[in-house]
């Protein structure tokens, strides 16, 4: 999923999440130094998160990988209490798409950088999506 597309994926799921009160694109609240990604209010706090796509091995950037659809990945839900970007990763994953192979959330990794917040989205049709922090 490119992350033109990932971005309104992402902007749709997570306007009905608990607790929200506004999500919106980088570009909406004047954010222009990362072209894509999303700005979340929740429980009264603003987080931003930058999207950055990678091709599946192969792919030129001139074509469009068709989606492939298998065993949506597995998850585990976080409130929004817990790290920011386990709760989003387990907005995404609650959604169950036959796109998503895996999320691998950063703050989970052994030895994680508790100022490295993010996660990567592993898609069937291998490409990728690094949703970071900023």
């Amino acid at each position: 999923m490119r992350p033109e597309i990932f971005q309104d994926y992402v902007l749709d799921l997570v306007k009905n999440a608990p607790g929200v009160q506004r999500v919106q694109t980088l570009e909406a609240v004047g954010e222009h130094r990362h072209r894509y990604g999303i700005a979340v209010v929740l429980d009264g706090r603003e987080s931003r998160w930058q999207v950055v796509g990678q091709l599946a091995e192969g792919e030129k950037h001139g074509t469009t990988a068709a989606p492939v659809e298998g065993q949506p990945a597995a998850y585990t839900a976080v409130d929004s209490s817990g790290s920011a970007d386990a709760w989003l990763a387990g907005v995404i994953g609650a959604d169950e798409s036959p796109q998503i192979e895996r999320v691998d959330v950063w703050s989970a990794r052994p030895k994680a950088d508790a100022g490295n917040l993010g996660f990567t989205v592993h898609f069937h049709n291998g490409q990728r999506a690094f949703v970071r922090k900023l």
